[in-house]
């Protein structure tokens, strides 16, 4: 399948116990985001979609800012109600304002405020409709926020062929052993 433009989207730190950005298990979620996006971006995709929704979305985000020295990908942030970040933390609202200043394209799904969860099914439905496939990071087991996004692709795939990337906590798991016994080696060489 030829992959022109995803969307990526995953838990809000809340819901994985990181409270600040600086939290090692954030680096090891870009890692692991910015390995399936190269492998992606080696392949031709061109847009990444995204909400901006804080958690995955912004670290994917930052990950996009850093590949696009290395390739020519546009990111486009469609959050799906205007003012998504009019209820958020000062330093929140200031990330979420430095994303709509560095995305290639902003435009909100909808021109009107925050009026119900409608608004979040009718932003995942038109992102999977709009995309060629995901990066999402997903337990099934632990279901969350992003089961709601997970259950619409599987319904979707039903009628279509949609490329779907899972990062589960098994990979998060092998790629910070695989981060930690590089950093021992590094360490033995000194």
């Amino acid at each position: 399948m030829n992959v022109k433009s995803i969307t990526i989207t995953g838990y809000k730190p809340h819901e994985l116990n990181i409270f600040s950005d600086q939290d090692e298990k954030v680096g090891i979620i870009k890692k692991a985001l910015k390995r399936k996006l190269v492998e992606y971006l080696d392949n031709g995709l061109e847009w990444v979609i995204l909400s901006g929704q804080q958690g995955v979305e912004t670290w994917a985000f930052d990950v996009l800012q850093e590949l696009k020295e290395i390739y020519q990908v546009k990111v486009a942030l469609i959050p799906p109600f205007k003012d998504q970040d009019h209820i958020w933390k000062e330093d929140k609202q200031k990330k979420y304002q430095t994303l709509i200043q560095l995305a290639d394209y902003y435009q909100p799904l909808s021109q009107k405020s925050y009026e119900s969860p409608k608004q979040y099914f009718v932003k995942n439905k038109w992102f999977i409709e709009k995309t060629d496939g995901c990066i999402l990071l997903y337990e099934e087991e632990f279901g969350g926020s992003p089961k709601y996004f997970y259950d619409l692709i599987l319904k979707y795939e039903e009628q279509h062929e949609y490329n779907v990337t899972i990062i589960n906590s098994f990979d998060l798991d092998d790629l910070a052993r695989e981060m930690q016994e590089l950093n021992q080696d590094n360490l033995n060489d000194v």
